[in-house]
Parts: C-alpha cells; sequence; structure tokens
C-alpha cells in the first residue's frame, strides 16, 4: 500500500457559513494532485453580496497557487 502526504496550500470561508479547501496529496507511487474540496452542498449568496464571494474564492486559489510554487522551488 503506498503512503501518501496532504498538505494545505489554501483554506478559508468562502461566504460565512461554507469552506474552501484546496490540498497537495503526493502518494509515493502516484504523480502528485492537486485537490479543491467545496462544500457538499451549493455555496449560495445574495446577488449583492457575490462580487465579494468571487473575490474570495479568487484570493483563496492565488494563495494555493503561491504556496504551491513556494513548496515546487524547495523554500
Amino acid at each position: 500500500m503506498s503512503q501518501s502526504s496532504r498538505t494545505d496550500l489554501a483554506a478559508g470561508g468562502i461566504n460565512g457559513s461554507d469552506q474552501l479547501v484546496v490540498e497537495l496529496i503526493e502518494a509515493d507511487d502516484l504523480p502528485p494532485i492537486i485537490a479543491i474540496n467545496w462544500p457538499a452542498k451549493p455555496t449560495v449568496c445574495n446577488p449583492d453580496r457575490f462580487p465579494d464571494t468571487a473575490a474570495t474564492v479568487a484570493r483563496l486559489m492565488a494563495r494555493a497557487s503561491t504556496e504551491l510554487a513556494r513548496i515546487k522551488s524547495g523554500l
């Protein structure tokens, strides 16, 4: 059985109640993958709050991308 490790790249609330988690998963015998864990149910928000919710998701993804780049560079 292969050994795997999970590294959180970014996590945070996206609308006050839903959580988004982005992880790097590395297994001994498989290529690394990125897992984006969305809430089990649809994320909802008021149309007036949608720009803020979308910006929050974008910031989380940017943070995950930056953290992955840092990990890949060995820093």
